[in-house]
């Protein structure tokens, strides 16, 4: 893979459901325009505090003894966090504990993927189709359906996949320039037939008029905000198929991601240049994009709210390629330390039937560069299937909710709690062959405290109760408020006990 695929990879799943959807979460639950701006800035650079900590420890580890010496060396390699979690909670001087291998083996195999994007794609074809809100069982239906499709394009053909990826990723961002455009078209007073401008949102006493914003509401908000800039992990995933990744991540991982929050914010600006910020439409569907196309052409033109529902789920589904090709990955890595069943054929990779065909009726065979994990993209499959099934009782929307702040809690931050505490625990134990990390910038401890406070925030402020106001009450997502959290952190002890043998 190179510099291009790469930079795609982190596009194509920041760029899913999230900058569409959460815009509106989070102008109720900060309560101003100039509050959810702000929270989008704060995400943003968490985020990046984040990367840099991927940087400094997926340049740097695992550390294998190699060469004639035997001498511990950086031996780069797939599988992100999975590899700093066994390096960094261990005995020193002895091989990674099961247990460790086991609390983050299970907890991936099981809540890393996207369910609730597959439920949101499937939401926004039926929108398309003129249905709102969505019936649930075509939902469901069309949910397991793109996830079978993502599934079985990275088994025949892992090129396919990839250039997909990367076509999805220009695709994406043309689509999140244009709304900008349009928003700011607005703003200069140009008419597409919509209602008149809203810029009255960035007026010195609207912007930050007193609203909800109560700490409850204020962290939700900020947890979706980082599930929407999750995606500077999925490089690290898949980290020996990148050509030279010690000189490409640097470059353009941050690079990519400083275009990712500059463009997420001028989105976000467009979108209150033409929405004001009490707009009622906003309370009833939460979904910023089409509210603003409503606003844009006018909110009788059900073709172009239709045609964006549409573009949405487009977009979505080249999230779910994505992630379907990463995370197959890290289960293939995960397998190869024996702690599931059939450990071997969850690890073994095979040839695709497309380097098959071409082998055989081309003379072109490839067989090192065109392997997939079968296996493991069926366990990605079936698991990403139970958490549709298991949400299947809730309204779509609600599961959406439920899934996606899940996913967020435990993958983004429970995990990058324990990732970046790690880093700090390396910078300042001397004795743990830390001395020459591969990318170590200036002030690189500061990095990972920033993120580390930042996930702790989230992870004890998502049990305080929201007001009765909040769009994340009870009400608004027919499940108690303690929830989601509680069985977020329920997560690491399913691990736990799989390693008991309980």
């Amino acid at each position: 893979l190179g510099p291009t695929t790469v930079v795609c990879l982190i596009l194509n799943r920041t760029i899913g459901s999230g900058i569409f959807v959460t815009p509106a979460l989070v102008l109720h639950g900060m309560g101003s325009v100039g509050g959810s701006l702000l929270l989008w800035v704060f995400g943003g650079l968490i985020s990046t505090c984040g990367l840099m900590v991927w940087l400094q420890l997926g340049l740097s580890l695992p550390l294998l003894p190699t060469g004639n010496d035997k001498m511990l060396r950086a031996v780069p390699r797939s599988g992100g966090e999975k590899n700093y979690l066994e390096f960094i909670y261990r005995k020193e001087r002895d091989e990674p504990k099961l247990l460790v291998k086991s609390m983050y083996g299970i907890a991936f195999a099981l809540i890393g993927n996207l369910s609730g994007n597959a439920i949101s794609f499937g939401i926004f074809v039926m929108n398309a189709a003129g249905y709102s809100p969505a019936p649930k069982g075509p939902v469901i239906g069309l949910a397991i359906g793109i996830l079978a499709f993502t599934v079985l394009l990275h088994m025949v053909s892992r090129r396919a996949g990839l250039f997909l990826n990367n076509v999805f990723a220009l695709l994406k961002v043309t689509l999140l320039v244009a709304i900008i455009v349009l928003g700011f078209l607005k703003a200069g007073g140009v008419s597409l037939g919509g209602k008149p401008k809203a810029t009255s949102n960035f007026d010195a006493n609207e912007s930050f008029r007193p609203g909800a914003g109560e700490v409850p509401s204020v962290t939700n908000s900020l947890v979706y905000v980082v599930y929407a800039f999750a995606g500077f992990e999925q490089p690290f995933y898949v980290l020996t198929e990148v050509r030279t990744p010690r000189k490409i991540f640097p470059r353009y991982t941050l690079r990519t991601m400083a275009f990712v929050i500059t463009l997420f914010l001028l989105v976000n600006v467009a979108y209150f240049c033409a929405v004001p910020r009490d707009t009622p439409a906003l309370n009833i569907q939460r979904n910023m994009a089409i509210v603003f196309f409503g606003h844009v052409f006018g909110d009788d033109n059900e073709a172009a709210k239709r045609v964006m529902a549409a573009i949405i789920a487009v977009s979505i589904s080249g999230n779910l390629l994505v992630m379907t090709y990463t995370a197959s990955r890290v289960k293939q890595e995960i397998a190869k330390e024996g702690i599931l069943p059939w450990s071997l054929t969850f690890a073994t990779s095979h040839r695709t039937p497309w380097a098959w065909w071409k082998g055989r009726h081309l003379a072109e065979d490839d067989p090192t560069l065109e392997q997939s994990p079968m296996a493991a993209l069926v366990l990605h499959f079936f698991t990403s299937t139970l958490l549709v099934a298991l949400t299947a009782m809730l309204e779509p929307s609600s599961a959406y909710s439920v899934l996606v702040t899940l996913y967020s809690y435990v993958i983004n931050i429970l995990i990058g709690f324990f990732t970046s505490l790690g880093l700090l625990y390396l910078k300042f134990k001397r004795n743990r062959n830390w001395s020459n990390p591969n990318f170590n910038p200036p002030f690189g401890w500061a990095y990972a405290l920033v993120y580390c406070l930042a996930c702790a925030f989230m992870l004890v402020a998502a049990f305080v109760p929201p007001s009765d106001g909040s769009p994340y009450t009870n009400a608004a997502i027919k499940l108690p408020w303690y929830v989601v959290p509680a069985i977020g952190l329920s997560v690491p002890f399913w691990g736990i006990a799989w390693y008991l043998g309980l």
